[in-house]
C-alpha cells in the first residue's frame, strides 16, 4: 500500500469514527443531558491522552509546546471543545444527528472566509462557487417540507436546533482557524488536542458552576449504560479519529483529507434512518450529497 492510499484509509477510518462518535453524543444526550457528556467525555478523552503521551510521545503533558502554542491551541480548545460542542451536543437532542452533522459541511467555507478576512488568505472563484454549493445543499434539506403524516416537532426545538447547529459550526470554524495557527510548526496533533481538551474545561467548569449543574453531571455517572455509551465515543472519536486523522495527514494532501472527512453527512444517514427512527427522503440525502460535494469543490487541492 502506498503511502497515499494510507493516508486515504487513514481519512475514512477518521470520517466513519467521528460520526461514530457523534451518533453515541446523541445516544448518551438523551439519557443523562447534552452539557454532562461534553463534560465527561473530554474527562474521559483526557485520560487516553495522557496515556498516549506517556507510552508513545514519553511526555504525559504537552509540556514540549511553547507559549504561543499554548495560548491558539487552548483559545481553539475553548472555542471548538466548549462553545461549538455546547451548542452542536444540544442541537443533536433537538433537530437529530443527521441535520446538526450537515451543518458541520459549513466549517470549511466559514474557515476560509475566517482566514480571508483576518489573515488575508486569498478566496478565489471556485471557493465561492463552492460556498454556494455546500450552503445550497444544506437550505435544500432545511426548506424540505414534512411529511404528510408526520408528528410535529415540539414547539421552538426546530428553530432553536437550528440556530444551536449554526452557532456549532461558526464557533467551529474559528476553532479551526486557530488551531491551523496553532500547529504551523508542525506539532503533533494528539499532543495539540490534549491542550485543546485542557483550554476547554475551564468553560464547563464555570457553566457548571454559574447553572449549578454539578448535581446532574454527578447523577450522570451513575447511569451506567449513558456512561458506556459516553466511554465508547470517547474512545472511537477524540482518541482513535484524531490518531486516524494525523495519520492521513501525514500521507495524503490536506484538501484530499478534508473532503474525504466532509462525508459525514452521508455517513450518518444510516445511523439517522436505523437508531433514530428517521425518515430520510431522496431529498434530504441529496441535500447532504450537494453539501459534501460542496467542500469537496472547496478543499480539492489542485
Amino acid at each position: 500500500m502506498s503511502s497515499m492510499q494510507t493516508g486515504q484509509v487513514a481519512a475514512v477510518a477518521a470520517a466513519l469514527l467521528w460520526t461514530l462518535s457523534t451518533v453515541a453524543w446523541a445516544l448518551a444526550g438523551r439519557r443523562i443531558g447534552s452539557l454532562a457528556v461534553c463534560f465527561h467525555r473530554l474527562l474521559i478523552t483526557s485520560a487516553f491522552l495522557v496515556l498516549y503521551g506517556g507510552l508513545v510521545r514519553h511526555r504525559w503533558l504537552p509540556s514540549d509546546a511553547d507559549g504561543r502554542t499554548w495560548l491558539l491551541l487552548g483559545l481553539s480548545g475553548f472555542m471548538g471543545f466548549f462553545l461549538s460542542d455546547a451548542c452542536s451536543f444540544k442541537a443533536l437532542l433537538l433537530i437529530g444527528p443527521r441535520v446538526t452533522v450537515l451543518f458541520q459541511s459549513l466549517v470549511p467555507p466559514l474557515a476560509a472566509l475566517i482566514a480571508w478576512q483576518f489573515l488575508g488568505e486569498t478566496l478565489t472563484v471556485r471557493h465561492w462557487a463552492a460556498m454556494a454549493v455546500t450552503l445550497s445543499g444544506i437550505t435544500w434539506v432545511i426548506l424540505e417540507r414534512r411529511p404528510a403524516g408526520a408528528a410535529p416537532a415540539p414547539r421552538g426545538h426546530l428553530a432553536a436546533g437550528l440556530l444551536l447547529a449554526l452557532l456549532g459550526a461558526m464557533t467551529h470554524a474559528v476553532a479551526m482557524v486557530l488551531s491551523r495557527q496553532g500547529m504551523l510548526g508542525h506539532y503533533d496533533a494528539v499532543a495539540a488536542t490534549f491542550i485543546r481538551v485542557i483550554g476547554a474545561l475551564p468553560g464547563y467548569v464555570i457553566l457548571f458552576t454559574v447553572l449549578r449543574h454539578w448535581p446532574a453531571a454527578a447523577a450522570g455517572l451513575r447511569h451506567t449504560r449513558a456512561m458506556g455509551i459516553v466511554v465508547l465515543g470517547s474512545v472511537v472519536g477524540p482518541f482513535l479519529g484524531v490518531i486516524a486523522y494525523m495519520v492521513a495527514l501525514e500521507n495524503c494532501r490536506a484538501g484530499v483529507v478534508a473532503t474525504i472527512l466532509a462525508t459525514m453527512p452521508v455517513l450518518v444517514l444510516p445511523f439517522a434512518i436505523l437508531l433514530f427512527r428517521e425518515k430520510v427522503s431522496f431529498r434530504a440525502a441529496a441535500g447532504a450529497v450537494i453539501s459534501v460535494l460542496g467542500v469537496a469543490l472547496m478543499c480539492w487541492e489542485s
